[in-house]
């Protein structure tokens, strides 16, 4: 729980700084500009504009956000920050819990055949992962037979596979929430843009502007959320399918040494 604070706080600073880290530049090079003698001044308003297409990554992303609207944008951007918080903490654990089961299976081997159920035990204890887990417990009901052991590591691996799997389900709805709250500000923008031509009593293109800029920027920004979790969804949900076969086979493999060596009946 704390990496995942850690992760979800080092994510926020990081979204957040890219957001609004260039106002505070924008700020610092326009005072030189109003202290200036007036023959500078004059020289600077005469100046071409920026083009466009010269302005930085974060520049055009700041932009489109404050022309989003904060108060709309500002939830979407939270749902990516949470959604990738937990993704990325995913991932790592995952990561981590990889194991290279062949060489495990040789370890453990090698264990029983010159000290035994013992040895082995301190080979899984001292590997990490959920396949050493399960194998653990396994060797732990031996003595009990071949039936509670294989019982033993099919519910010991129910456990391991809730553990891999958590966390899962923000993810999800992180996916879910993120469009969701883009179409709200579609409608939002929709109803702005109609409650402003029925003031105006015209419908012009520049009175229609505004809210279906907010429309169509926050449609854009939560289905780029959506995207962006969705990817990391499948990704997360392949890598736990794999860890779940391979604990399935480890398991088998090492029913069959027990009953190779003797050990259970």
């Amino acid at each position: 729980m704390k990496k995942l604070f850690a992760i979800l706080a080092f994510v926020g600073v990081l979204a957040s700084s890219s957001l609004y880290g260039q106002e505070d530049s924008t700020a610092t090079t326009s005072e030189p500009a109003a202290t200036a003698e007036p023959a500078e001044t004059a020289t600077a308003d005469t100046s071409t504009p920026v083009d466009e297409e010269d302005q930085s990554f974060h520049e055009v992303l700041k932009d489109q956000f404050i022309a989003g609207g904060a108060e709309y944008m500002t939830p979407i951007l939270i749902c990516l920050i949470i959604g990738l918080a937990i993704s990325i903490e995913r991932i790592i654990t995952l990561n981590l819990a990889t194991t290279n089961t062949k060489k495990l299976l040789g370890q453990i081997e090698d264990a029983l055949s010159k000290g035994g159920v013992n040895a082995a035990l301190d080979v899984t204890r001292n590997t990490r992962g959920p396949v050493a887990s399960i194998f653990t417990q396994g060797l732990m009901r031996y003595h009990e037979g071949i039936d509670m052991v294989e019982k033993s590591i099919v519910s010991y691996g129910g456990v391991e596979m809730g553990r891999l799997e958590r966390g899962l389900i923000w993810i999800s709805l992180m996916i879910s929430l993120g469009p969701m709250l883009g179409f709200f500000g579609t409608v939002v923008g929709m109803v702005i843009a109609f409650d402003t031509i029925e003031k105006a009593g015209d419908i012009s293109p520049s009175i229609v502007a505004g809210g279906m800029k907010v429309a169509l920027i926050t449609t854009v920004g939560g289905l780029i959320v959506g995207m962006i979790l969705q990817v990391l969804y499948n990704y997360l949900v392949a890598k736990i399918d794999g860890l779940v076969n391979s604990m399935e086979d480890a398991s088998i493999s090492l029913v069959d040494l027990l009953v190779k060596h003797k050990l259970v009946k």
